[in-house]
C-alpha cells in the first residue's frame, strides 16, 4: 500500500454519514483535487455492520477501516486485517474477567457482538457506568474504559481505543508530513481528536464533545456531519491541497 499524503480519518455515524447533501459536497470537492484524499473510517461498529452501512449509504470504500472502537484495523484494497494491531489488542486481554465483573453491577446490559475483541454494554445513565469503571479498576483488570452518548460503555483491551488505533495507522500507512484531518461527533472519538492532528468536532456533536477542551489544532464546525468536515478541511488544508499535485 502506497504511503498516504492526504488522509481524512472520520467516524461514520453522525459524522461522515448523516447529511447527504453535505457528503456529496465533500466528496465532489475531494474529486476536484489534483491528488487523491485517502479515507479511513474509524467507527464503533463491527466490520460486518460497517460494511452494511457503507453499501447501504453508497459510501466510497475506505483505504483503511478501523472498527470496534479502535480494536480492529483493516487496510488495503481487500481490507485485510492488520495482524500487528491484532496482536497488540490480544495482549493482557481477558474479556471473561470483564463479563464476570460487570455481572455484579446493576443497570448494565450486555450488547450482543459477534466477537470479544471488545466487551460493550448499555448503561442506565452515568451512575452504573461509573460503578463498572470503579469495579474493573478495583479488580485490577487491564482495560480501556470508554463511555459515550450517555449510555454506551465500551471496555477495550489495554491501550485500545480509536486514538491509539489511528496513531498506529498514521505511523504505518501515512507519510511523515501527511495532511491529516480527524473528524468525530461523540465521546468515543475524543481520544483521536486529541492526538494533536488537525481535528474537527462537527456541529451536531454530542454534549460530551461540545464540552471538550480546546487545543490549537481543534476546529469546531458550524455545519453538521460531512459539511462540517469540508469546513474544517478548507480551514486546515484547502490552499495546500489545491496547490500540490
Amino acid at each position: 500500500m502506497q504511503k498516504i499524503r492526504y488522509l481524512l480519518a472520520t467516524d461514520l455515524d453522525g459524522t461522515f454519514v448523516g447529511d447527504e447533501a453535505g457528503l456529496r459536497e465533500l466528496l465532489d470537492y475531494y474529486d476536484s483535487l489534483p491528488e487523491r484524499v485517502a479515507l479511513a473510517y474509524v467507527t464503533g461498529r463491527h466490520r460486518a455492520s460497517a460494511m452494511d452501512l457503507i453499501r447501504g449509504e453508497g459510501l466510497p470504500l475506505p483505504d483503511i477501516l478501523v472498527t470496534d472502537v479502535g480494536t480492529s484495523v483493516f487496510a488495503g484494497p481487500e481490507l485485510v486485517e492488520d495482524l500487528g494491531w491484532k496482536q497488540r489488542m490480544t495482549e493482557n486481554w481477558d474479556p471473561q474477567a470483564v463479563l464476570r465483573t460487570a455481572g455484579g453491577v446493576p443497570g448494565i446490559r450486555l450488547q450482543e457482538l459477534p466477537d470479544t475483541r471488545r466487551v460493550s454494554f448499555y448503561s442506565d445513565g452515568g451512575e452504573p457506568a461509573e460503578k463498572l469503571k470503579y469495579a474493573l479498576s478495583a479488580e485490577g483488570i487491564p482495560h480501556t474504559f470508554v463511555f459515550s452518548s450517555g449510555r454506551d460503555v465500551d471496555i477495550l483491551p489495554e491501550n485500545g481505543g480509536k486514538g491509539a488505533a489511528l496513531r498506529y495507522v498514521i505511523g504505518k500507512f501515512a507519510e511523515e508530513n501527511a495532511c491529516v484531518l480527524v473528524a468525530g461527533d461523540s465521546g468515543n472519538d475524543l481520544d483521536m481528536l486529541m492526538l494533536g492532528y488537525p481535528s474537527v468536532i462537527v456541529s451536531n456533536a454530542r454534549p460530551e464533545l461540545l464540552e471538550a477542551e480546546n487545543h490549537e489544532t481543534l476546529f469546531r464546525a458550524t455545519r453538521p456531519c460531512a459539511g462540517g468536515i469540508l469546513e474544517a478541511w478548507m480551514h486546515f488544508h484547502g490552499s495546500a491541497a489545491d496547490i500540490k499535485g
